[in-house]
């Protein structure tokens, strides 16, 4: 049964399009004390807000420019808390979490990005918040039933042949010493430089990803193992069917790389077929992080947020 795989570990550095606002940051707390970690940066009248900072920010912040933007870290995540009970790390957790980010900074109507497993996040939060949501942008977005299964043209299966064999031999020796445990920062960077070129379709482009989010200690492997067995093992009560997404209204770009290895091509491909406003941007050649890969789609989203349509977005109800 094939499943959504995620990366290691997940970061960026790329610069993008600059941006001269001014940021604040700070925590917030959620209904159960949970602090979340923000950036807030721009005075725009529409507001965006960011699950993922610490993937998203430092290339997305240039929306700040026209947009209000609020970047947070989900719990357990990035800088944000970490979370000892297992049973609080839940796809539905994040949805409150999100409403949490919202009333914190009084905002009436926000768009939204949902990267990796996130872009299934934010379509539940509009099922149960639709009058809060403008639009939406999904980008590698991981099934909407977990265990699909999808054609071998719509996957992409090379992850053995990408790593290096040399990298993959020295990670699996330093956890038979248990360096993993005892210096988990170390190896989190050494894991880092082997695995980060699973996230790009080029790998000349894996460079550009920086050196990861090592510095954060939820972030490492150990800990980051942690947290996928809680909230992947609860994402299995969050199947979505075509019919259970039918009242999404709100104009939806999902962006999918035909090289993902995180999340299969097929299901940015079925969630844009099945979302009635939906329309879909396909990243030749990219892999999980596209805008790593294809630059042009941080254009691309700038313009759908702007309300734009362009030739470039296909249509998502039977696209294919």
């Amino acid at each position: 049964m094939r499943r959504f795989i995620p990366a290691a570990t997940l970061a960026l550095s790329l610069v993008s399009l600059p941006s001269a606002s001014q940021t604040s940051e700070g925590f917030l707390e959620t209904p159960d004390g949970v602090r979340l970690f923000y950036e807030k940066s721009g005075s725009g009248a529409a507001t965006l807000i960011l699950p993922g900072r610490l993937f998203l920010y430092p290339d997305f912040r240039f929306l700040d420019e026209s947009f209000t933007v609020i970047a947070y870290d989900m719990r357990n995540r990035g800088r944000s808390d970490f979370v000892q009970d297992g049973n609080l790390l839940t796809l539905e957790h994040d949805v409150e979490d999100l409403e949490a980010v919202r009333r914190h900074f009084g905002v009436e109507r926000f768009s939204t990005v949902g990267y990796s497993y996130l872009g299934k996040m934010v379509v539940f939060y509009a099922l149960r918040h639709k009058e809060r949501i403008d639009r939406i942008v999904q980008i590698g977005p991981v099934p909407m039933a977990l265990a699909t299964e999808y054609p071998e043209e719509l996957r992409n299966d090379d992850r053995d042949q990408v790593l290096d064999p040399k990298g993959r031999e020295k990670l699996r020796r330093l956890r038979e010493e248990n360096f993993h445990l005892e210096q988990p920062q170390k190896y989190c960077e050494e894991e880092w430089l082997v695995t980060r070129i699973l996230l790009v379709g080029d790998p000349a482009n894996a460079g550009k990803l920086g050196e990861g989010n090592c510095s954060m200690p939820n972030e490492w492997p150990t800990n980051f193992v942690r947290h996928l067995f809680h909230h992947f093992g609860s994402m299995s009560r969050f199947d979505l069917t075509p019919s259970d997404v039918e009242g999404i209204t709100h104009p939806v770009l999902t962006i999918h790389g035909t090289k993902d290895r995180n999340a299969p091509y097929g299901a940015g491909l079925e969630w844009a077929r099945s979302l009635p406003n939906a329309r879909l941007l396909t990243a030749e050649g990219a892999a999980h992080q596209a805008w790593v890969d294809r630059p042009e789609v941080l254009t691309s989203i700038r313009e759908f947020f702007e309300g734009k349509i362009s030739a470039r977005f296909r249509a998502g109800r039977g696209c294919g």
